[in-house]
């Protein structure tokens, strides 16, 4: 179907908002200079991960964009993404079976306008839909049938949501880059009426938005681009917190307690052309990160400029990084950070959605082997995607 060294460790004596939970220790806190140039390091992807391809059924009733939107033990959720959504959200076996898709997109009050992001309560069997075209979330059975809905707080969106604890969600608001004011981005609301339970709070100076503006005053227009690098990442049962505004990238635990996890040089609130650092999948060996500079130009719509980093813990050192899935005989390397893989529970350190007709086109060139290969050679063209599902060694 084709259609972001000097290196210290240090401990830093914060805590912010609850205490309580483990802390991390003096090697867990990194240091990083966003300014400074690596020596380069390749990483075989299957030398430190356990990869499965799972080739989702193409038949008529789950032509799917499969863009992955939770993965649970025995479940599957993609849904298709476009410009105007067309509210389909399909299930999966973890074999790749389809089992059921359901469309609850109207103007309807059951229904929702939008479908931004979906996620499963399993213990509940509750679906969760996230519409921030409605500022509301909206929740059913595996049926698809309406159970309850609820509004986003005030002036904000939620543009991630996730399961935090059997009672909340773990929310990101989108709006961050659209003000000056000093407030959390990162909310938990309940799951039952959206009240707000916590908004743990990132200490900085002064707003700093990832987002460039362009005005057109001849023609009263306003642009806007922004990276787009997720700034909320499970990791550990807990979460990472990026603030772009803050020197700090925090860690969120259970009880609400903040941690610090990865420190930044030079302070961002002192940078006129800013680089900002933003976290990518996280293992118990590496953190894999990415800086991100502030430069776009609306002429070609390119810019952020990126650079790939990964912190290896048994080296104690920052390299610039490179990536290869070892199924790919020419070299196919693998965005740990931003691009074409979604990180979204715990268990499963990130998920890439490969496209059929990529994967037919490197079969006909030898260019694949194992698992991959034998999964290649019953696709055609107009398949659905493959989901390629990777998980930490122990």
């Amino acid at each position: 179907m084709k259609k972001l060294i000097t290196i210290s460790a240090i401990i830093l004596f914060v805590t912010v908002g609850c205490t309580g939970g483990s802390k991390p220790s003096a090697d867990d806190i990194i240091t990083v200079d966003v300014m400074a140039s690596y020596p380069e390091k390749e990483l075989i992807l299957q030398d430190f991960m356990e990869i499965e391809y799972i080739p989702l059924e193409t038949a008529s009733e789950f032509i799917t964009m499969a863009y992955v939107q939770y993965v649970g033990q025995d479940v599957i959720v993609v849904r298709n993404r476009n410009r105007s959504s067309d509210g389909d959200i399909f299930f999966f076996d973890r074999n790749g079976k389809g089992l059921k898709k359901i469309n609850r997109q109207g103007q309807g009050g059951e229904e929702y306008t939008f479908l931004l992001w979906v996620i499963l309560d399993e213990d509940r069997n509750e679906v969760f839909v996230n519409d921030h075209y409605s500022s509301k979330v909206f929740v059913y059975d595996y049926l698809g049938n309406f159970k309850r809905s609820f509004a986003t707080k005030e002036g904000v969106y939620y543009d991630q949501i996730n399961n935090f604890d059997p009672d909340n969600l773990i929310c990101h608001d989108g709006n961050t880059g659209f003000y000056d004011e000093i407030r959390s981005t990162f909310l938990i609301v309940s799951k039952q009426d959206g009240s707000i339970t916590k908004e743990p709070p990132i200490p900085y100076e002064k707003k700093k938005t990832t987002l460039v503006r362009l005005v057109d005053e001849e023609h009263n227009m306003g642009y806007s681009a922004a990276p787009r690098n997720q700034e909320l990442i499970p990791y550990r049962n807990n979460w990472i917190l990026v603030e772009p505004s803050s020197d700090t990238i925090y860690q969120l635990q259970s009880d609400y307690s903040l941690t610090p996890f990865i420190a930044r040089t030079p302070s961002i609130q002192v940078m006129e052309k800013e680089i900002f650092l933003f976290p990518g999948v996280l293992t118990d060996r590496y953190y894999f990160m990415q800086t991100v500079k502030k430069e776009y130009d609306f002429a070609t719509s390119k810019g952020f400029p990126r650079t790939d980093l990964v912190y290896d813990k048994q080296e104690k050192a920052i390299f610039r990084c490179i990536v290869y899935n070892d199924d790919f005989l020419d070299k196919k390397t693998v965005n740990m950070v931003y691009g074409d893989i979604t990180l979204v529970n715990n268990k499963i350190a990130f998920i890439q959605k490969m496209e059929a007709y990529e994967l037919v086109e490197a079969y006909k060139k030898g260019a694949l082997k194992g698992r991959l290969k034998e999964i290649a050679a019953e696709l055609d063209e107009e398949s659905n995607p493959v989901i390629m599902l990777a998980k930490p060694k122990d």
